[in-house]
């Protein structure tokens, strides 16, 4: 059990007597880290990977006496209060494990952020999680909400660190929070003005052990929601965590739909986006936030990311004309179904951000030929239900990275038509081989898209780096 002391600790607490240990040495960790020791708690950092002991970070949390230790993440070093996940640690880490044992308090990066606001600047949360979504629609509820003169930035599970946020002197007037599921079961105090859960779908099942405790772990962003908690009509599963969620009273569950919105929900009339959730005499009436053709890209996907991104704004007060003036300034972020180039009749689309199945077979069922380029960490995940839908537009499918053969087991047993190569290469040039390949396999009119349904990091940094090598390597191609 966590003593009273740390369960009350926040930004003007007493830190001096409290040993806290920060697991992870990336951006979120670091972050932590460095305010953990800012407001004056004793820091030890720990990190599996040895070659970060030289990294530019490790050197200045040494400058500012913290106690790093690499090589072994496994057990909680003697003496710690309190362990703080930095965001992509698994909760059945043996860490976690041990700290359970112990009774040690466990934050996660959320958690920390929350108990780190000024209360003189203490900006309100509007949280955005799902399976697939989660940048778009945070990137479109920032532009909205700088369009409206809100001092705001995206943070989180994207762009700046969540807890440095928080602890920028100037403050924030509200603050949009891309929500991954790995940030989620370690939150216990926050209470954000307005969530919402975008889809669900099977995804991190390495990380959480089953579909049912990633499913878990996705409703507590409903926790102590105080304004609205926000749903997919189109998704069950989202309905049901709004139902069950433990919200603040008051609170009001709102939909949204790409079909004719009831009350309390927003939807799509005609080719208009509508609210008739946040306005008076919602029963009889709805009122116009924008046109679907105000989007860069108006794919149904991503009107539902828009139209959640408003409920969001609405939910904090944002006019409806400034919700559509954001709406018209949201620019698509890189490697999100991007266009890159037509070379000989083919149409070359980088969906690299799409990182589980999901969000593949979104891709996939956007156009009607593909050469589909998959592959990497499959996470656990499975590819069936995929194939099965979306085989009958698969050209040819050219696979790299890891699990490669998890996707081509599923093709053989569901499309056994459709040929298949396979790139073993992990080199940095093993995008140029798969891209030439797939050259090689389109046709006139087909789309060789990059939509591999896995994480990158067997290969690459992150998925930008393979979205950027897959670009480079179109580019080579010619015309």
């Amino acid at each position: 059990m966590s003593t009273p002391h740390i369960d009350s600790l926040n930004r003007t607490s007493e830190w001096s007597g409290v040993r806290a240990c920060v697991v992870g040495l990336g951006v979120a960790g670091f972050a932590a880290a460095d305010a953990l020791i800012h407001v004056g708690a004793h820091v030890v950092v720990v990190d599996a990977d040895e070659s970060k002991r030289e990294s530019e970070r490790a050197k200045i949390l040494d400058i500012l006496e913290a106690d790093l230790q690499f090589g072994d993440d496994t057990r909680v070093p003697d003496g710690v209060d309190v362990l703080v996940l930095s965001p992509g640690v698994s909760p059945l880490a043996p860490i976690v494990a041990d700290a359970q044992r112990h009774g040690i308090p466990i934050w996660g990066e959320l958690e920390l952020a929350w108990r780190l606001r000024d209360p003189e600047h203490s900006a309100p949360w509007l949280l955005v999680t799902g399976t697939n979504g989660k940048t778009t629609t945070t990137l479109m509820l920032e532009s909205i909400l700088v369009t409206a003169g809100r001092r705001s930035v995206a943070a989180g599970n994207i762009g700046r660190s969540l807890v440095e946020v928080v602890m920028d002197p100037q403050g924030w007037d509200v603050i949009p929070v891309e929500v991954g599921a790995p940030q989620l079961p370690f939150v216990d105090s926050i209470s954000a003005q307005a969530a919402v859960c975008l889809n669900l779908a099977p995804d991190h099942i390495d990380l959480f052990g089953s579909f049912e405790a990633y499913r878990d772990a996705k409703a507590r962003v409903y926790n102590n929601c105080q304004v609205a908690a926000i749903f997919n009509e189109a998704d069950p599963a989202t309905i049901q965590m709004v139902e069950q969620a433990d919200v603040v009273e008051g609170c009001r569950a709102i939909g949204f739909t790409l079909g004719i919105p009831s009350v309390s929900m927003l939807g799509v009339v005609e080719d208009f986006m509508a609210d008739r959730a946040f306005l008076d005499n919602r029963r009889d009436n709805a009122v116009s936030l924008a046109n679907v053709a105000d989007l860069a890209i108006p794919a149904r996907h991503n009107v539902e990311n828009a139209l959640a991104a408003s409920a969001l704004a609405r939910a904090h007060g944002i006019e409806p004309r400034d919700v559509r003036d954001g709406l018209r300034a949201w620019k698509p972020a890189a490697h999100r179904i991007a266009h890159v180039a037509d070379r000989r009749g083919v149409t070359y689309i980088d969906d690299s951000k799409a990182t589980n199945t999901h969000a593949a077979q979104t891709s996939l069922l956007a156009y009607e030929s593909v050469v589909w380029i998959a592959g990497g960490m499959a996470k656990g995940q499975d590819f069936d239900d995929l194939i099965i839908k979306a085989g009958p537009r698969m050209r040819g499918v050219v696979l790299l990275g890891v699990d490669q053969e998890h996707i081509a087991a599923a093709l053989a047993q569901h499309a056994p038509q459709v040929p298949i190569h396979r790139v073993t290469d992990t080199s940095e040039h093993a995008m140029d081989q798969v891209v030439g390949i797939a050259a090689e396999m389109a046709q006139d009119g087909d789309t060789v898209l990059l939509a591999p349904g896995c994480a990158s990091w067997d290969m690459f940094r992150d998925y930008s780096a393979r979205g950027e090598a897959f670009v480079s390597a179109v580019q080579k191609l010619g015309q």
